[in-house]
């Protein structure tokens, strides 16, 4: 099969090195502009076109990858199959009409639940038990099209987003290889999606990171886990921005006169103990507005912080 790789993000990777190295072949990369990354603001590639440079890939990198003149050089290269992961637009009619067969997407959730740019996050976030990879034909509503195949797993009580990313992203790349096998071979067979079990899972804002201490804390520790590592979950401590970057529910005797943010306790090697509104939950790592990760033995003997302190 010969086949256009449309991918930006870290999550295609695993994909676009298992396509690399397959019997098919990669025309082409489709990725993003260079855009300003890091603190630095330094104009970086994609990692996905650093890989495409290393094996002699043409790259294309269109602002917008629909557009007629993207569409013509497109169809110039002749491709039987689009295969969309992670790549960061939305690809109209006309250019998921320009391969032979068809342009076919790996989404990293059991569709259609979590339809969106953020399904693991939030697969995390609302505290989900299982979660999986889907590969869709892809039509022109986002994440809609009919299911060819998926793979589920567990999410565990220890996993983040990063390391649900990770898992997903290397068995998205085998079950996409067995997915375009059952299209060369025309077996694939299409099932339609119910939308009456679809869940959104719209793009992360910074806003979604700020804690609201009044919830309970497995959904503050959920949300820890699920915004790793962007935009991360954070709260105020001495006007400064500070982010969770690990915390641990506890079972520890309610105060009825704590707040909600209210420091209840410090405990050396456990961390910082703070009580939610149902509950309470050890912070284990953090990191100070412009400062680094530090667990929360060191943050403590760095910052004047002490039972009765209340992060807003």
């Amino acid at each position: 099969m010969k086949i256009i790789f449309f991918g930006t993000a870290e999550f295609a990777i695993p994909s676009f090195r298992t396509l690399i190295e397959s019997k098919h072949e990669v025309l082409a990369l489709v990725t993003q502009p260079d855009r300003k990354r890091g603190r630095n603001l330094k104009v970086s590639p994609p990692p996905v076109k650093v890989i495409a440079e290393t094996h002699g890939i043409p790259v294309y990198q269109p602002e917008d990858a629909s557009s007629g003149e993207s569409v013509m050089h497109l169809k110039s290269l002749g491709a039987d199959l689009f295969v969309v992961i992670a790549f960061g637009q939305i690809l109209r009619r006309e250019a998921l009409a320009a391969p032979r067969i068809a342009a076919i997407n790996l989404h990293g959730s059991l569709l259609p639940r979590y339809r969106g740019a953020a399904p693991t996050n939030w697969a995390i976030i609302n505290g989900d038990t299982e979660t999986g990879v889907t590969v869709i034909r892809m039509n022109e509503k986002m994440d809609e099209g009919d299911i060819i195949m998926r793979k589920e797993i567990e999410i565990e009580p220890g996993d983040t987003n990063i390391t649900i990313s990770e898992k997903l992203s290397d068995i998205g790349a085998g079950l996409l290889i067995d997915s375009i096998e059952l299209l060369e071979s025309g077996r694939a067979n299409f099932e339609k999606q119910d939308a009456s079990l679809a869940t959104p899972a719209p793009k992360l804002t910074k806003r979604d990171g700020f804690i609201n201490w009044e919830e309970s804390s497995i959904d503050i520790h959920n949300k820890v886990r699920g915004l790793l590592p962007w935009p991360g979950a954070y709260t105020c401590f001495n006007g400064k921005v500070l982010k969770l970057t690990d915390t641990e529910l506890l079972s520890y005797p309610p105060r009825r006169e704590a707040v909600p943010g209210e420091v209840l306790d410090i405990i050396k090697g456990k961390g910082i103990v703070v009580n939610a509104g149902l509950g309470a939950i050890a912070i284990r790592h953090l990191q100070l507005e412009g400062g680094k990760v530090l667990d929360a033995d060191a943050f403590v003997r760095g910052h004047k912080i002490a039972p009765g302190y209340v992060f807003r």
